[in-house]
């Protein structure tokens, strides 16, 4: 085979797993729409638990893992996961009953650029830092009627929660082979939000369909996501694919608009597009930075 075809038929590769993350986007949100329209129903912490009992369903199906062979110290990593996940997820459905979504991930990917600016070290990301504040200052110019303390403070929740997904993630994954740290841990959290979720859900845990469109959920935003974006890391670069992922916000107003019918005021969408920028700006400003052998230039989806 020729030089041409070769490079021909990597950049049709590459070209594949832009489109594997750009589909496990738009499956994650439209998953988080979903969750919005059952908020009436089974309630934001019933929602919470209904995704993390059927995406550790899953994981657990598909991994089975070992019970035994595990150190103390790697049962503590994964139990502290399992409890990352819970406030993580429980945070950020509490921030979507009260704010638009795209303004939610928007407040929400700041955790993952905070992380990535400190890890990167430099000039460049502080600098990206600044426009991320700008963005959401814009973000608040838009429309400071339609966003609550309550709803502000659950999204900033949510976003540290992720910070410390990233870092936990990555110690349960050098802990356990393969995903099975992540089905422990998705586990655990499932336990911890059983109380919460079955308090506000009540008897609508009753009700099949809403217990399908739950499993639906789980499926959309967990399973089908963490699928595609493991495909897509083999042919992609961390940098590339952590520039991708700083879309999250950008696909969130779409799905809010287009599902919930969720409209952006034009400096609303300004702020989107800045924090957009400036999450994949520090992606790049940091993509040969590692700290302790995490890679900070892909923060996981949760």
């Amino acid at each position: 085979m020729s030089r041409a075809a070769i490079r021909g038929d990597l950049a049709s590769s590459g070209l594949s797993a832009v489109g594997l993350v750009a589909v496990g986007l738009i499956c994650q949100e439209v998953g988080a729409s979903v969750a919005v329209l059952l908020f009436p129903q089974v309630g934001a912490l019933g929602m919470v638990m209904l995704r993390l009992v059927f995406s550790a369903l899953i994981l657990l199906l598909i991994t089975r893992p070992a019970m035994r062979g595990h150190s103390a110290a790697a049962w503590r990593s994964a139990l502290m996961l399992g409890g990352i996940l819970a406030l993580m997820n429980g945070l950020f459905y509490l921030a979507l009953r009260e704010l638009p979504l795209g303004v939610t991930v928007t407040i929400e990917v700041l955790g993952p650029l905070a992380l990535a600016v400190i890890v990167a070290r430099t000039r460049t990301a502080w600098l990206w830092a600044a426009v991320a504040l700008v963005g959401i200052a814009a973000l608040g110019g838009g429309g400071w009627d339609r966003l609550t303390v309550t709803g502000v403070l659950f999204a900033l929740g949510a976003a540290a929660s992720w910070a410390a997904y990233i870092l936990s993630s990555a110690r349960v994954g050098r802990d356990f082979a393969g995903l099975d740290g992540l089905a422990l841990a998705m586990a655990f959290g499932a336990l911890l939000s059983l109380p919460f979720g079955i308090v506000d859900a009540g008897a609508a845990l009753l009700r099949v369909e809403l217990i399908a469109l739950g499993a639906a959920v789980a499926v959309l935003s967990s399973t089908i996501p963490y699928a595609l974006e493991l495909i897509a890391l083999r042919r992609l670069s961390p940098a590339v694919f952590g520039i991708l992922m700083s879309l999250g916000p950008a696909t969130a107003s779409v799905a809010g608009f287009v599902l919930l019918g969720q409209h952006l005021s034009p400096l609303e969408v300004a702020g989107v597009v800045l924090v957009v920028l400036a999450s994949a700006g520090a992606v790049w400003a940091g993509r040969k930075r590692r700290s302790r052998g995490i890679d900070a230039d892909v923060p996981p989806t949760p």
